[in-house]
């Protein structure tokens, strides 16, 4: 398998397939999956002629099970070590959920690396969790709550979300994939249980909003507005008014895991929007 070594001594893994000369397009998976969720945009981007990217975020998938760096500081910094062993400066850098967080963070951390373009679907940014300057986030209470399943029922947590609210399977006259509920509590229960638990805060509490407006490549907001994970309100709406060169595209009725749900929209707009 193929591994980057962080300067802190991190195995990081990661995917690259296609041609070494092709324009790159490098995606960041959500909380708490692997690169194994981004299959559905990888396959079509290399049979579109693309050279397709993915890592397993550190503590996550195949990556390193350290106790800590989970962060999105070391985040950010652990795609600047996989960037920089492929070569591959001035990709294409798409995020879903708490990847989405890692992009915006990755680009304004680490600006030497000139992104090209940017995609945020159903992204964390600006900021989840309540407080008084960010009123619309979701209580802390919410991202307890989450810890503490991680911490005592992990196993039955990552069975309950996504046959839930994820995929949005909890919604009247949505038939529930048992391949795709499965496939999630896979690539959950392979991570670190520290690496999740850590993560919450990670993803729950860091605030992106400066992050956001430093941004000045051409960014895609992505978001369906029946996003049972990342409220549509207080996430893609804010996101894309605070990016200096943001566009908004909203998906009706979509839930959070649409890039899976919806995979034939989501990757035509992708390519629209990269080849633009």
């Amino acid at each position: 398998m193929s591994y980057v070594t962080t300067k802190d001594g991190v195995q990081i893994f990661y995917k690259d397939w296609g041609p070494r000369d092709a324009p790159v397009i490098h995606f960041h998976h959500g909380w708490p999956l692997s690169a194994d969720d981004w299959d559905a945009q990888m396959l079509f981007f290399l049979a579109h002629g693309y050279r397709v990217v993915a890592h397993d975020r550190r503590g996550h998938g195949r990556s390193s099970q350290v106790w800590d760096g989970h962060d999105m500081d070391h985040y950010a910094d652990d795609v600047a070590a996989v960037v920089a062993h492929l070569g591959i400066q001035g990709a294409v850098h798409v995020g879903h959920s708490t990847g989405g967080g890692e992009v915006v963070r990755y680009m304004t951390r680490h600006p030497g690396d000139k992104v090209a373009k940017a995609v945020l679907i159903a992204a964390v940014p600006p900021l989840m969790v309540q407080t008084a300057s960010n009123p619309g986030g979701l209580p802390k209470s919410v991202f307890d709550g989450f810890q503490a399943q991680v911490a005592s029922h992990r196993a039955q947590f990552y069975r309950d979300v996504p046959a839930g609210p994820f995929y949005g399977y909890n919604r009247p006259g949505v038939e529930a994939s048992e391949g795709i509920i499965g496939n999630w509590w896979r690539q959950g229960m392979i991570g670190s249980a520290k690496a999740h638990y850590d993560g919450i805060v990670a993803f729950s509490q860091t605030d992106f909003t400066e992050d956001l407006k430093g941004i000045t490549q051409p960014v895609l907001v992505m978001h369906g507005d029946d996003d049972q994970i990342v409220p549509y309100e207080n996430s893609g709406l804010l996101s894309a008014k605070l990016l200096p060169n943001g566009t908004l595209k909203t998906y009706q009725g979509y839930p959070h895991g649409m890039p899976t749900t919806h995979a034939d929209v989501i990757n035509a707009d992708l390519l629209a929007f990269i080849r633009s």
